[in-house]
């Protein structure tokens, strides 16, 4: 079974246990957060679901790993003929997260209670 969710302007493909890197999430490392803006959602018999915009009854369950920065990339400006130069660096912040569980066909109360 895989899912395809929305974060950061971004979507990504994921399986349980997978580890990835999304955009900054204001969550504490070892919290598990819930991401419910799915747009995919594929079973192992074979079934596809597909939402519009987004699967309803759908979650998936990830615990926060930690928080980083990715490596450098050099932002460099020019004008030809000008003397116009400027060089410029940045770092991207993420939040690295490993996927538990996807849901599907559960409603919010018997997730709750843990059903």
């Amino acid at each position: 079974m895989y899912a395809v969710f929305a974060t950061g302007g971004k979507q990504h493909r994921v399986s349980v246990g997978d580890l990835i890197d999304v955009e900054k999430l204001n969550a504490p490392v070892g919290e598990t957060i819930e991401i419910t803006d799915i747009r995919l959602i594929a079973q192992d018999d074979g079934a596809i679901v597909v939402g519009k915009p987004c699967v309803e009854s759908a979650a998936i369950l990830g615990e926060v790993i930690a928080h980083g920065k990715d490596k450098k990339i050099v932002v460099f400006k020019s004008k030809r003929r000008k003397g116009y130069k400027r060089k410029l660096g940045h770092r991207q912040p993420y939040t690295r997260l490993r996927i538990q569980d996807i849901q599907y066909g559960v409603s919010q109360e018997e997730s709750e209670n843990g059903a």
